[in-house]
């Protein structure tokens, strides 16, 4: 008879009473419990060594869940959650067993968690190396420095196009030695359909920079790259009474500034108010700015944005010294017709680049766009419909069930966007498989961290607490919904995933909640 079996059982029973700190929480494996004894095989073949070491991990499994259970559990109890949903899973990173599930198979809105789907299906099916292009036609002909034609600026859906890159394309047109164009500029936004706002997108959102119009054919103001928007900055002027003074970045006729703002007296607060009228291109500024006060900026999303795009072009035009002719009062669209001569191209930087201010910014623009490239890239048609539907097929290859998630944007703005936290655990684990999954881990906001584009949503939170620096993770927020999920690394260095979705509760905010979980999860130590 082997004795295994008996000396391995004494070592539990004595390592789970007594504990690695004496609480009884914490679980110390058996130091070479079942070594240099004899062992026999069973009936079934299984050695009594094999069958100890099976038994001890489903040991330390039954540990991991109570612990995680005692910790988590009571802060589930915050009176702020009444009313609430609150969806909680948390998986072993390299297992991928189901430690805690809190209402984990119910469908959760998870606001810009959503991106973690995005981004995951971007990486696979447009990969890491993708870059988007934008492209410069006529069909016309240069002779003695006019080009006779249209122009076309043809977009490919890059999110990352700037003013300096419509001024590279001036330049190179005026080095071939245009100096005047007989035609229309004519922007060409046919890569994508012409569907401008997702399907839930509330009107009241529309003129905010995180609701922008999606265009193959569109501008970011500066490198975070929200695309379709301008910058409205605000100035006191030298005296107070004065008109404060507005400029727009980058600079454009395509917008009209309707100013009532003034300045105040110094050391008053700022009232700045800073919006858009629907359906329109008329920002309204408003309100008072201290004299001597900071500059008070916002990003303002354009009615349109190819028109936004065709009018700085023609602005870059204009500083090298080239006319257009054809100026129209309206902008132009139109396809770039067959056997047009391409002038100039610009490729964006890889989406390994882009993923930094998607994800760290939860940038929804980027979401959009990535979404209909991946529409357009497998089905040919850069929509919201087949994009998104390229993104439901893709989770589903690693762990999700489609039958328990609807997905209805690529950003998480969608009030309608349902994820059980069970499924978005899942997707977590099983991405950990991809080659590309250093780059999806690496776009993650880490938790603490003061550089904008490391910390990105996470990097004023969690500070000085067992997380910082140990929590990577996607953030969340929608009216009545927060959501956290990512992963974080316990006390003793052992990985775990985790997914919080919060829905419907009525407080100013539960994101202290959802830093108390994390912080739990950081202290826990199972060695």
């Amino acid at each position: 008879m082997s004795f295994a079996p008996i000396l391995y059982m004494l070592l539990s029973l004595f390592t789970t009473l007594l504990g690695s700190d004496g609480t009884g929480l914490a679980w110390t494996k058996p130091v070479d419990a079942h070594q240099e004894v004899s062992v026999s095989d069973g009936a079934d073949g299984v050695s009594d060594t094999d069958a100890a070491s099976e038994h001890w991990e489903e040991q330390a499994t039954d540990h991991r869940k109570a612990a995680i259970a005692a910790a988590i559990d009571p802060i589930l109890a915050d009176d702020r959650l009444t009313g609430a949903i609150a969806g909680i899973s948390i998986r072993h990173a390299e297992s991928g067993e189901l430690l805690y599930s809190h209402m984990g198979d119910i469908g959760l809105h998870p606001a810009s968690s959503m991106k973690l789907l995005t981004a995951a299906a971007a990486l696979q099916v447009l990969g890491a190396d993708y870059r988007f292009s934008t492209e410069l036609w006529t069909d016309g002909r240069i002779i003695d420095g006019v080009l006779t034609g249209n122009v076309y600026l043809k977009g490919k859906g890059d999110p990352t196009l700037l003013q300096e890159d419509l001024a590279r394309f001036a330049s190179e047109l005026k080095e071939k030695g245009v100096r005047r164009i007989e035609g229309h500029l004519i922007g060409d936004d046919s890569w994508y359909d012409a569907v401008r706002l997702s399907q839930d997108m509330d009107w009241s959102d529309e003129m905010y920079y995180y609701g922008s119009q999606v265009s193959a054919l569109t501008l970011s103001p500066n490198t975070d790259y929200d695309t379709g928007t301008v910058i409205v900055e605000v100035l006191p002027a030298a005296k107070t009474g004065a008109a404060a003074v507005v400029t727009v970045s980058p600079e454009t006729g395509y917008v009209t500034i309707v100013n009532r703002a003034v300045t105040g007296s110094k050391g008053d607060q700022s009232t700045i108010k800073v919006e858009r009228e629907h359906g329109t291109n008329r920002i309204i500024v408003e309100g008072t700015i201290p004299l001597e006060g900071s500059a008070s900026r916002t990003w303002v999303s354009v009615w349109e944005p190819t028109g936004y795009v065709l009018d700085v072009f023609r602005r870059a035009l204009n500083a090298e010294g080239i006319s257009v002719e054809g100026i129209l009062s309206e902008p132009l669209t139109g396809i770039t017709p067959d056997g047009a001569t391409l002038l100039a191209s610009k490729e964006s930087a890889p989406l390994r680049d882009i993923l930094i201010p998607f994800m760290k910014l939860s940038n929804n623009g980027i979401a959009e766009m990535l979404t209909k490239e991946m529409g357009r890239i497998v089905y040919n048609e850069g929509s919201w419909e087949r994009g998104l539907q390229v993104i439901r097929d893709t989770v589903a290859q690693f762990g999700m069930d489609p039958r328990r998630i609807l997905l209805r944007d690529g950003s998480g703005m969608s009030h309608l966007t349902m994820i059980p936290s069970d499924q978005l655990s899942m997707l977590l684990y099983s991405v950990q498989k991809a080659d590309w999954y250093p780059l999806f881990e690496q776009s993650l906001p880490v938790a603490g961290a003061s550089d904008r584009m490391t910390g990105g949503t996470l990097r004023w939170r969690l500070l000085g607490t067992a997380a910082q620096g140990k929590v990577k993770a996607k953030t969340g927020s929608l009216n009545t919904v927060s959501s956290l999920a990512g992963y974080v690394t316990t006390r003793d260095g052992e990985k775990l995933i985790f997914s919080i979705l919060i829905n419907n509760y009525l407080v100013n905010s539960v994101r202290p909640i959802e830093d108390a979980i994390v912080v739990e999860l950081a202290k826990l130590k199972w060695n």
